[in-house]
């Protein structure tokens, strides 16, 4: 199994945001050279300035358009958000819900090999976007998103579920879970039923020692 993987989404925290986002980045940066794949996802708004503050952390999109150049006033246009530093993105989180047709046009217009996180609420959710053949599926609960308790603990049987289920529907898609992911155990714990890292939030970015917390996750 390649690296798993430890993908951080910075949301729109204000602990993650502007010069926030670059510090954080940058604490993360000094964690990817552990046996974890560190990824940074942060707004649009802070693709470049991240990326030109760390050398070699992965940062990725919180979000792309089908679209391409042209009047299309609002949208986040993929070959700009590559120009500005994204090397990859997850699509259709449990804020940002998108169609499935979203989802497919949207790996129409990406470079080959360009990674896509496409996020999956439930199994059958899951199934759906595996037949579509993005890189990765994050499982996450909604109701567990940014709560005290990990799905790992809650909710067990989704991750394995999600796993066995996508690997049956596309076996070339690597599963990852999220919702309530804070610590080291919970990231072991994924592994252990499968899944192949974790996508997290406020564990990370409302940490009151990020580096602490980032070596956590890493050991």
């Amino acid at each position: 199994m390649s690296k798993p993987l430890i993908v951080v989404n910075f949301k729109t925290y204000d602990s993650a945001s502007g010069m926030s986002a670059e510090r954080l980045a940058q604490a993360m940066n000094n964690f990817a050279d552990r046996n974890f794949r560190m990824v940074a996802v942060v707004s649009a708004f802070d693709l470049a300035s991240v990326s030109a503050s760390t050398n070699g952390l992965e940062v990725w999109s919180q979000h792309l358009d089908p679209i391409g150049k042209g009047s299309h006033t609002g949208w986040l246009e993929p070959d700009l958000a590559i120009y500005r530093g994204a090397a990859g993105t997850i699509i259709n989180h449990a804020e940002h819900k998108v169609e499935l047709e979203h989802v497919k046009q949207l790996m129409a217009m990406l470079p080959e090999g360009f990674p896509i996180c496409a996020c999956a609420a439930d199994v059958d959710e899951a199934i759906a976007l595996a037949k579509l053949g993005p890189t990765f599926i994050a499982v996450e609960p909604p109701e567990l998103i940014g709560g005290d308790i990990s799905v790992t603990t809650a909710d067990p049987a989704i991750v394995s579920d999600t796993v066995a289920a996508v690997k049956s529907t596309n076996p070339e898609v690597r599963v990852l879970c999220g919702a309530g992911v804070k610590n080291g155990a919970d990231v072991k714990m994924a592994i252990q039923l499968g899944a192949e890292g974790v996508l997290l939030a406020s564990g990370v970015t409302k940490a009151e020692d990020v580096n602490a917390v980032l070596d956590d996750l890493t050991s």
